[in-house]
């Protein structure tokens, strides 16, 4: 977290969080909530894309936020809070720029869309990164899914079993998960709501 946003919170403590106004979509892109209309607006500006990324964390209940000075913002996900990319080879980095260094756990979903789980914590990799990824699938002996296989995978949701995901630098079994279940399942808050 930048140093000015820590001083901020030591000198406000207890400023109100703010939930609904900021809200991370399926490629890692940020839009907050225009009062006017209340719609949500793509957030273009690269230094505030850089802000929100260096100060965004999560709490011990899961709900993802950026904290905004001394006022944490809660995030609206649309799957993941993460959205990872390949930075190169099979390196994965987040959508704010971390790289990743231990990839813990690959799911694939009943769409077909991976789910890594890594040290930064769950996230979706980023759809123009699958069909790279997907090369990565592989039998327990090291070789390459047969393309009837990879397909029943995908479309049919088939069984994992025996199917393993190799960066060269890791190699995972592949898990199944419904899109559904992942929030509980990777422990986090899609829609993070204020106390009752």
């Amino acid at each position: 977290m930048d140093d000015s946003v820590i001083r901020a919170m030591a000198k406000w403590p207890n400023v109100p969080a703010v939930y609904g106004w900021l809200a991370l979509d399926r490629r890692g892109q940020w839009s907050i909530k225009n009062a006017a209309s209340a719609s949500f607006e793509r957030v273009a500006n690269s230094k505030l894309i850089e802000f929100i990324g260096r100060n965004y964390a999560h709490d011990d209940a899961g709900r993802w936020y950026f904290q905004n000075g001394p006022q944490r913002v809660y995030v609206s996900l649309a799957y993941t809070p993460l959205v990872y990319r390949i930075a190169h080879a099979l390196a994965f980095e987040t959508h704010t720029g971390a790289a990743c260094a231990e990839l813990r756990a690959v799911y694939m979903d009943e769409a077909g869309n991976l789910l890594l789980v890594t040290e930064h914590g769950p996230g979706l990799l980023l759809d123009r990164d699958l069909p790279r990824a997907l090369e990565a699938l592989s039998y327990a002996d090291g070789h390459v899914l047969d393309e009837d296989r990879l397909l029943a995978l995908i479309e049919e949701a088939a069984d994992t079993n025996e199917v393993y995901f190799n960066t060269g630098a890791a190699s995972l079994p592949l898990v199944r998960i419904r899109a559904e279940e992942a929030p509980q399942r990777l422990g986090y808050v899609q829609e993070p709501q204020p106390a009752a």
